[in-house]
């Protein structure tokens, strides 16, 4: 046991570094030369560094603004979140800084605004979900999000995320001009489905829904012939007012077709409901580690 609780936190320490490199690496090899204010404290900076060039040489360095912007967040987070997920959101955003230092060297990747922005946003959007992924975030509006979240549940951290840096890329626009607004809104919505598959999974399937007087024999037929587990649900039709069993079975994408026949030939007249999944966890997709 002691094992298992002493991994899982090195194991999430080591998606906050990949994931804060990744996201550094797609803000200054692909955002910062084109001028792409993708939002967060991030694009914030962005900004800060452009309006100040006149004033240092250079501007204000990225991970300063980074660093100085999100000290009265950590605030708000500990205390709804606990002292475990301040202590890794601060981690993370001193890395981040640190990785932002450290990228700043890499040449950029491509003059092409559209390039940019599409895989800028693949890869900040893999950063991104690494960090949220380990319980952290890396300040800013994603740390914002968190916190908003925390009372608005039914929406999700990406959809938050996405009103926040809205506004920040209003700002962007009247720095950079229109342009290069509209790229950077490509892009954050691109981050935004990105982090969505890997916060909710990307291993799709098929849950389906069957419903009909052979439900034993259909049951029994899925069980050995497709080897998938079967649950069936008690359930009453209200027009004839008759019990029926209604099976509920989980296939995978490439299973749902064989089953739809399966089905099919022994009742003609079943009725299938046919749903997508985002992710399945347990025997037969993917397995908790012990």
């Amino acid at each position: 046991m002691n094992n298992v609780t002493t991994k899982k936190p090195i194991y999430d320490y080591i998606k906050i570094i990949l994931g804060t490199t990744l996201l550094a690496i797609a803000i200054n090899s692909f955002f910062e030369p084109l001028n792409l204010v993708t939002g967060g404290v991030t694009g914030l900076a962005i900004i800060i560094k452009n309006l100040t060039e006149n004033v240092i040489g250079g501007g204000i360095p990225l991970w300063v603004t980074n660093i100085v912007v999100n000290i009265p967040l950590f605030i708000i987070a500990i205390t709804l979140k606990g002292k475990n997920f301040g202590g890794r959101s601060l981690f993370a955003t001193i890395f981040l800084s640190f990785a932002l230092f450290y990228t700043q060297f890499l040449p950029h990747v491509s003059s092409d605004i559209i390039l940019a922005s599409v895989y800028g946003g693949v890869i900040a959007g893999s950063g991104l979900g690494l960090v949220l992924s380990a319980f952290s975030t890396t300040g800013g509006t994603d740390l914002a999000a968190t916190i908003i979240h925390h009372y608005i549940k039914h929406i999700s951290v990406a959809q938050i995320m996405l009103f926040l840096d809205a506004i920040i890329i209003v700002c962007g626009a009247f720095v950079f001009g229109g342009v290069q607004a509209m790229y950077a809104i490509i892009s954050i919505f691109i981050t935004s489905k990105v982090i969505d598959g890997i916060l909710e999974g990307v291993h799709f399937s098929k849950a389906t829904f069957i419903i009909s007087h052979k439900s034993e024999e259909i049951s029994s037929k899925i069980l050995t012939e497709l080897d998938r587990g079967v649950t069936g649900i008690h359930g009453e039709g209200m027009y004839c007012e008759v019990d029926r069993k209604i099976l509920l079975c989980v296939v995978s994408k490439k299973e749902i077709v064989k089953l739809k026949e399966l089905v099919r030939e022994i009742d003609k007249s079943a009725f299938i409901i046919v749903a997508d999944v985002r992710e399945v966890l347990g025997e037969g997709f993917i397995e908790y580690k012990q």
